[in-house]
């Protein structure tokens, strides 16, 4: 894969709700199937030899061939990185925050009052930049920011 190449220039699909380049699909695929398959079949000639119960060696050469799988997960994941662009739409998560929001508000006992909140998670809702969003008109259970729930913000960012 080459840094120059534009995204849309690759075949990209989803498979299990993740991104995925078509080729290294294919290639994990190949690579799958062949170190499961090579780790099942060294293990069944080994074990063939070893046990004395033919059912209980071809059980072990099962188990190798599901390592084989594991190793093989770990091969693609190191020579293939991931494919998805992830890009914040500042819409898209304001409308799912006021739909959190509802909901919780919507459960017995409501949200509450901001300024009964601890201090330290006022500090973290204004990092994240969710304070403002229990303030908004939008929210149907938050209460707006008063002069008195102000005042009680200012107080607790001081200390």
């Amino acid at each position: 894969m080459h840094p120059h190449e534009n995204a849309s220039e690759r075949r990209l699909v989803e498979v299990w709700g993740d991104t995925a380049d078509t080729t290294h699909l294919a290639w994990s695929i190949a690579i799958g199937a062949a170190v499961s398959l090579t780790c099942y079949w060294a293990a069944s000639r080994l074990l063939a030899a070893v046990v004395d119960s033919p059912e209980l060696a071809r059980a072990y050469a099962m188990l190798a061939g599901l390592f084989g799988c594991l190793v093989a997960g770990l091969i693609c994941a190191m020579l293939f990185k991931p494919k998805r662009i992830v890009v914040e739409n500042e819409t898209g998560q304001t409308a799912a925050r006021l739909d959190a929001l509802r909901k919780l508000a919507e459960d017995a006992g409501g949200i509450g009052p901001i300024h009964a909140l601890p201090p330290v998670v006022v500090a973290e809702l204004r990092e994240l930049q969710l304070l403002e969003l229990f303030h908004s008109p939008e929210h149907p259970g938050a209460a707006p920011a008063s002069a008195p729930v102000a005042q009680a913000l200012a107080q607790r960012q001081a200390v």
